[in-house]
């Protein structure tokens, strides 16, 4: 009678051990996720009084895999983002950089001069520049009043 009672004691002790037990079998049972399939950097498109500026994310490139054209003023930023992964010996928990071949266009509008577009890579952004022509620009007149 005794020994029955002392199991009920060390019941709820041998329920959490079976609950830790789960939560560590379920953490390294964790599905690798493969790498998107797409890979689709950010970009930012806004415009000051002087020009068009298109900033784009691409953490990881080298200058040479990027490449920008304008054709009928659609601006084509594209590119690849290879990941080098060495297998031996590792085995991975988690797979979410992405990688692969990318490109995003976007219209002009047709006040721009694509003749003086520049384009700058620092710390993985592109900054695009494109300026606007000098008949566009923003131009502010007074206009003084008259009793």
């Amino acid at each position: 009678m005794l020994l029955g009672r002392r199991e009920d004691i060390f019941r709820p002790f041998r329920e959490l051990q079976r609950e830790i037990d789960r939560l560590f079998e379920d953490f390294f049972k964790t599905e690798i996720r493969p790498a998107r399939e797409v890979f689709a950097p950010d970009m930012d498109v806004y415009e000051t009084d002087d020009e068009v500026v298109v900033e784009v994310e691409v953490p990881g490139l080298d200058r040479k895999d990027i490449k920008i054209t304008v054709e009928e003023n659609i601006l084509k930023i594209s590119g690849e983002k290879k990941i080098e992964r060495e297998q031996k010996g590792r085995n991975y928990y988690f797979v979410e950089r992405s990688a692969g071949k990318f490109e995003r266009a976007i219209r002009l509008p047709d006040y721009v001069d694509v003749e003086k577009i520049k384009a700058e890579y620092k710390n993985g952004v592109l900054t695009v520049r494109i300026p606007k022509k000098e008949e566009r620009k923003k131009k502010v007149i007074e206009v003084e009043v008259q009793e």
